[in-house]
């Protein structure tokens, strides 16, 4: 996760958490829980999630399935989100869910937030009738794992992320149409 500054630690972390609320996200919060996904999802701690963060995702997520974007509130302040869909397959009886992103301020972290939007995330997925729900991190994500797997998650499959950098070969083809 990302460092950020400290929090007021006049504050006791118990008071702050009992003091978060969770609610559905509004179109007002777009910009704030996309500049906390900047923060928490940045490139040199993790690379292939920080790719995949930015307006669009957000804000296609929250167009398209606004009832499955929760953040978290103290005060003014999201310290806090989690943000997922459903699916649904051709010839499936079932319907997925799938929860895409999570994050907390680190100051918020360990105090319970997470595990009450998750709480609140899974009550919605139950009651639009989802029979199973997935998530995914990197491997290496031991907090995260460990997360998932205290909420119920179980059945972890690794699986690999290649990347492929189109740069040279797209100079290599304007040099041959410059050429011809």
């Amino acid at each position: 996760m990302a460092e950020v500054a400290e929090s007021d630690s006049s504050q006791p972390a118990k008071a702050r958490k009992q003091s978060v609320k969770i609610r559905e996200m509004t179109i007002d919060d777009l910009g704030d829980v996309f500049h906390l996904g900047e923060r928490l999802f940045e490139a040199r701690k993790a690379p292939n999630t920080y790719r995949a963060w930015d307006e669009y995702e957000v804000a296609d997520l929250f167009y398209s399935d606004t009832e499955y974007c929760l953040v978290a509130e103290h005060g003014d302040e999201i310290v806090g989100f989690a943000l997922g869909t459903t699916i649904n397959k051709n010839r499936s009886a079932w319907k997925y869910g799938y929860l895409l992103w999570v994050g907390i301020l680190p100051e918020y972290q360990r105090s319970g937030i997470a595990e009450r939007l998750f709480y609140r995330f899974k009550s919605i997925m139950l009651h639009d009738g989802v029979r199973i729900l997935v998530v995914d991190t990197e491997a290496d994500n031991d907090a995260a794992i460990g997360f998932f797997k205290r909420q119920g998650f179980g059945n972890p499959q690794e699986h690999v992320y290649l990347t492929m950098n189109l740069d040279q070969e797209r100079q290599r083809m304007k040099k041959r149409e410059q050429g011809n």
